[in-house]
């Protein structure tokens, strides 16, 4: 039997969420109460709106989204959109979002959702922005913390080998669109095709903002998978999931640690964000769907990583960069991206990403040697954000134009 200390800290987590949770809704509550309305003091308000708001940002720490996704325009009509589930395999899931519209000939899309803590809803706007012009599917992966740890580990390895088996079920007709996290992975797993089975490499690949070479261009956070050791890492970062889940006893990394890693680098904004946010549910004007509790209710919500995935990832995209050198294996065999010669190949990088820094992402045109020049593409969009650039204003009027053109013509 497992020592019970092995749980503690993922346990203690939640229980400090819990605690956070009960102290912001007995606080909304408390000062919602009537009484407090007869007085002109400014205060109770405040601190009702400060549990309200609380609550709310503690609950979706643990709340997976919904796709939401109930019609959307195509060809001038209200279209019903459902989903559904064409693969399923240990770790994830392939999706496809059947809309019923006339039949016609569109592009097929893969979306390759990042495995980065957060869920593939993430990616929710790029979805609805992609089906009015095209089959949508996409990867879904799952929150590791109810995956049996007899379904075994999940590492790099694992998770493009999960690439390859979606590919192979989309099809060589499916143009592939990789955001973030995946893009070196979605590179090895074309490369695997290519040498193994190029009859089902896709028609084409966009990546979007990845750390093909971390070292091309600098940020916070891959600098800081420089400054710690593996060690340091797995002992200060890894916990035992707890009994109250079906993977007990899984090594993970927790998606709350991910979430305020990333919090941490703008801080300040955030922390002036849900300032706002009370003021503006102090004077009536929050709403379940306004701009903030959009955001925030998909940020929040986060999902814990295998341990061996998210150190693999660290030690082998980040430290040794096995996918810039070209070094990456698979069962000890070597992924040879040189070996793609025949899908056209298009970057999209954001000037202000503060997570994969303009030039990280780029590396993949100069690892791609067998590719000819006249199927690379690239294109820089100065002023978007790392989430701008899938899912923000700039995606919708200047990146989503140019990547639909660019499917358009290898179709």
């Amino acid at each position: 039997m497992a020592n019970p200390y092995t749980y503690t800290a993922y346990d203690a987590t939640e229980s400090a969420r819990l605690a956070s949770l009960w102290v912001a809704a007995t606080a909304k509550t408390f000062w919602k109460n009537p009484v407090f309305g007869l007085s002109s003091n400014p205060l109770p308000a405040a601190f009702a709106a400060w549990g309200e708001v609380s609550e709310r940002a503690f609950q979706r720490l643990t709340v997976k989204p919904d796709w939401g996704i109930a019609s959307v325009v195509s060809g001038g009509r209200d279209c019903l959109v459902s989903v559904e589930t064409v693969m399923e395999l240990s770790f994830g899931r392939l999706l496809e979002f059947k809309v019923k519209r006339p039949a016609k000939s569109r592009p097929k899309v893969l979306l390759i959702a990042p495995m980065s803590g957060h869920y593939a809803t993430l990616l929710r706007n790029t979805v609805v922005s992609l089906l009015p012009d095209c089959d949508v599917l996409i990867t879904e992966w799952r929150n590791a913390r109810n995956v049996p740890v007899s379904k075994g580990k999940f590492d790099v390895e694992d998770f493009t080998k999960h690439l390859v088996e979606f590919f192979k079920v989309a099809g060589s007709r499916t143009h592939v669109i990789a955001v973030c996290q995946p893009v070196p992975l979605t590179l090895a797993a074309v490369a695997w095709l290519a040498e193994n089975e190029p009859d089902a490499q896709p028609a084409s690949m966009t990546l979007i903002g990845g750390p093909v070479d971390p070292d091309a261009n600098r940020t916070e956070v891959t600098d800081f998978g420089r400054r710690v050791t593996m060690g340091q890492l797995e002992h200060s970062v890894i916990q035992t999931v707890g009994l109250n889940h079906p993977g007990v006893g899984r090594k993970v990394y927790p998606g709350s640690m991910q979430l305020f890693s990333f919090m941490a680098m703008n801080w300040d904004k955030h922390a002036k964000a849900f300032a706002n946010q009370i003021i503006r549910t102090v004077r009536d004007e929050a709403g379940d769907l306004d701009r903030h509790n959009t955001f925030y209710d998909e940020y929040l919500a986060v999902m814990d990583m295998p341990a061996e995935f998210y150190l693999s990832t660290v030690e082998r995209i980040f430290k040794t960069r096995e996918i810039a050198r070209n070094d990456f294996a698979i069962d000890g065999k070597k992924v040879d991206l040189t070996k793609i010669t025949s899908v056209p190949t298009k970057i999209v990088e954001g000037g202000r990403d503060d997570i994969s820094a303009p030039g990280q992402c780029a590396a993949a045109l100069d690892v791609l040697t067998g590719l000819p020049d006249a199927m690379k593409a690239h294109h820089l969009e100065p002023d978007a954000g790392h989430y701008g650039i899938f899912s923000g204003r700039a995606w919708h009027e200047n990146i989503r134009p140019v990547v639909l053109e660019f499917i358009g013509k290898h179709s």
